[in-house]
């Protein structure tokens, strides 16, 4: 045998020995690829469940809520703050979302159900009019994600079976 000939098998074991290394290596990434994302998605999870709780725990912030995205112009100072708190971080957690989805950490099917939800807040007059003071507190990129859905038209409807004129009484103290 020569040193070519010796050569020659050197390399061809390497072959045999580096491809199943170079699979594995690839399966191994794939599989941190998808609990990245699934922690990504839990993390986003957790996070919606902690700004959701604010409107089920507290009966006066829900009050000021539904009043609010029914006009938020007609909300007292401090309810505006509140609200305008509250939808700040309501949307931060949106733009998480949209740019997660945009990465492609977030699903379509997963983007679809973050955006009817978001569909369905931005319907009401009171969600537009605060969008209208803090669009500049967001992204240029989500910011015209908002305005698309704005433009559709939506009809507000997330709370038309909540019977609002009964939760919330009228600026006029209830006369008619």
């Amino acid at each position: 045998m020569n040193w070519e000939m010796l050569a020659a098998i050197g390399q061809l074991a390497a072959v045999f020995v580096g491809i199943p290394s170079l699979i594995y290596l690839a399966l191994q990434i794939r599989e941190q690829t998808k609990e990245r994302r699934q922690a990504a998605v839990n993390a986003l999870a957790v996070q919606w469940g902690d700004l959701t709780k604010s409107l089920h725990d507290n009966a006066e912030f829900g009050a000021i809520y539904l009043r609010g995205v029914q006009s938020f112009t007609d909300l007292d100072g401090l309810s505006k703050l509140r609200f305008s708190a509250f939808l700040n971080r309501f949307f931060k957690n949106f733009e998480g979302m949209y740019f997660s989805h945009r990465d492609r950490i977030l699903t379509e099917s997963l983007w679809g159900e973050i955006e009817r939800t978001m569909s369905d807040v931005i319907a009401y007059p009171g969600t537009r009019q605060w969008w209208e003071t803090r669009r500049h507190w967001h992204t240029q990129e989500f910011a015209r994600v908002v305005d698309e859905i704005i433009a559709r038209g939506d009809k507000p409807n997330a709370y038309s079976t909540y019977n609002l004129h009964e939760l919330i009484p009228p600026k006029d103290g209830g006369k008619r």
